[in-house]
C-alpha cells in the first residue's frame, strides 16, 4: 500500500479527510493534526511532525502547500508578513528538507488557493494577484527543485460562491468535493493509483 503525506495550511484541513476516505484499502494517508500556517512554520516542524507522529521516512509521496499565511497584510502594511524573496528562500529550503525526510518520495506543491477579496476587513487582508504573484515564485523555485506542482488556484477559481464556506475555505460538501477530487486527480497517477469515484 502507498503511503501520502499531506502538509499544509487550513486549505489542507477540507481535504485532508476527504483524501484520506477516497483512497481508503489504496493508500495510508497521514498528516499532522495542526495547521501549517506559514513557509517557515512548515520548515521549522516537518521534522517534528515526521518524528511525533511516527510517519517513518518510506513515503512515496509528499503533496504540501505553505503561502496564504505568508500573503497576509496587517493594517495598513503594504509588504506582506513574508517577502517575495523569504518565500522563495524557504519553499527552496522545504523543498531539500523533503527529500532529507523522505527521501524516496515524490513532492508535490499545492499553488494556494484564490480569496474573496472583499470578505476581509482593514486589520486582516489577502489580495488574489499578491497570490498569484507568489504561486509563480512557488512554480518558478520548485520546479527547479524536482517538485511538481498542483494547481488548486485554477481549480478553486472559478468555483461557485455556494462552494465557500468563507472569503478564504471551501468546507462545503461541494467545496470539499471539488478540491478534494483534484488532489486525488493529482496524486493518484504519479502513484499508479486508479483515481476512486
Amino acid at each position: 500500500m502507498k503511503k501520502i503525506i499531506l502538509i499544509g495550511d487550513s486549505i489542507r484541513s477540507g481535504y485532508d479527510a476527504y483524501v484520506k476516505e477516497k483512497l481508503a484499502g489504496y493508500a495510508e494517508v497521514l498528516y499532522p493534526s495542526e495547521c501549517g500556517r506559514f513557509a517557515q512554520y512548515v520548515y521549522r516542524y516537518i521534522g517534528d511532525w515526521q518524528r511525533e507522529n511516527n510517519w517513518g521516512n518510506d513515503a512515496d509521496l509528499v503533496h504540501w502547500n505553505a503561502g496564504l499565511w505568508d500573503v497576509i497584510h496587517l493594517g495598513d502594511e503594504e509588504t506582506p508578513i513574508t517577502t517575495p524573496e523569504q518565500y522563495a528562500v524557504t519553499l527552496g529550503q522545504i523543498a531539500r528538507r523533503i527529500r532529507v525526510l523522505f527521501p524516496r518520495a515524490i513532492s508535490v506543491f499545492a499553488l494556494s488557493t484564490p480569496v474573496v477579496e472583499e470578505g476581509y476587513g482593514p486589520d486582516f487582508w489577502r489580495r488574489n494577484a499578491e497570490i498569484e504573484r507568489y504561486n509563480e515564485i512557488a512554480k518558478t523555485v520548485l520546479t527547479k527543485e524536482g517538485t511538481r506542482i498542483d494547481d488548486l488556484y485554477t481549480v478553486m477559481k472559478d468555483a461557485p460562491a455556494g462552494e465557500r464556506s468563507d472569503m478564504t475555505h471551501f468546507y462545503t460538501p461541494e467545496g470539499t468535493e471539488r478540491i478534494g477530487d483534484a488532489v486525488l486527480g493529482c496524486v493518484c497517477p504519479l502513484l499508479g493509483i486508479e483515481i476512486p469515484r
